[in-house]
């Protein structure tokens, strides 16, 4: 659980520090370009910094393990194999996560920010869904209401008497909940069959392809880059970086179903809080109705 509640304070953050430089005049993609190179960066970092090449046995063959992945139960890959596998889910997690925030922005044009938040965050059943599926991993009759609940506190929210109104599922919303979520499942489905020790190579090609796919589609668009743009970027790719890095040590030891929901929930209430905090922004009544059911999710989701 405590590597979850540092995932969801890495989380909450990167919302704060956008928050933050709301009034500015800013250049989302390129803040977003920024962020994805810090965050490639500094894996590399660790990657060099722990050594993690130099551990591994290059007579492995990723091939036959990933033949074993699908007949044997609880299997995990060598060390070999676990940087082809980081690679392989990194760079298809580096697409979902660049497709997802060009949907949420294309979305939040057409369908507004709260409808846009709303199914981006619901993107979560993705994981949990695929969890139970795959690997039967089954709450418990009170963690499933503890998960129903922290489902509720986002859908409290993220939707607004005005965003109820223009509730007509498009396009846009179903493929920003699609890529979301797909985001998402990435760190379970590295972490389920992979050594976490071996995470940072995960990382790396997780925001090396985002960086590549923003890096390009911002310069396209001639977009104009400045300095506050930049180390905007800078501030927010570090929390970006080590909000998935705990979120796998967190799936290490927690359900899916579990994980998820108070991950997402928990920034909303954290997000809410940090605003009241720091902007003095007033807080809601929906909001502190969708916090205590937080607060009671997360009661029942650990018991």
């Amino acid at each position: 659980m405590f590597f979850l509640l540092l995932a969801t304070l890495c989380s909450a953050s990167i919302a704060l520090i956008f928050k933050y430089t709301e009034g500015a005049n800013t250049n989302r993609l390129v803040i977003t370009s920024a962020n994805y190179f810090i965050a490639f960066t500094m894996s590399l970092i660790m990657i060099a910094g722990k050594g993690l090449i130099g551990k591994v046995d290059w007579s492995n063959s990723f091939m036959e393990e990933f033949s074993l992945m699908f007949s044997q139960g609880g299997f995990i890959f060598s060390e070999y194999s676990s940087m082809i596998w980081g690679m392989i889910i990194g760079t298809l997690a580096g697409g979902f996560f660049f497709a997802s925030f060009i949907f949420y922005q294309k979305s939040v044009r057409e369908n507004g920010a709260g409808l846009s938040g709303a199914f981006g965050k619901i993107g979560i059943l993705i994981p949990m869904i695929f969890s139970i599926i795959l690997w039967q991993e089954y709450p418990t009759s009170i963690q499933w209401v503890g998960i129903i609940l922290a489902i509720v506190s986002i859908l409290i929210v993220n939707l607004s008497s005005e965003a109820k109104e223009k509730l007509d599922v498009k396009y846009l919303l179903i493929l920003l909940f699609t890529f979301g979520g797909l985001a998402e499942f990435s760190n379970k489905i590295y972490q389920n069959y992979a050594l976490n020790d071996y995470k940072d190579v995960f990382l790396f090609f997780v925001f090396f392809t985002a960086f590549l796919i923003s890096g390009t589609y911002t310069l396209r668009r001639k977009s104009v880059i400045t300095k506050r743009d930049i180390f905007t970027g800078f501030a927010v790719g570090i929390p970006n970086l080590f909000s998935s890095y705990f979120l796998i040590l967190a799936l290490d030891t927690l359900k899916t179903s579990v994980v998820f929901p108070i991950y997402s929930a928990g920034s909303i209430v954290l997000i809410t809080l940090g605003s009241f905090i720091i902007f003095k922004e007033k807080i809601a009544n929906k909001n502190k109705v969708a916090i205590l059911l937080t607060v009671i999710a997360l009661i029942m989701i650990n018991r």
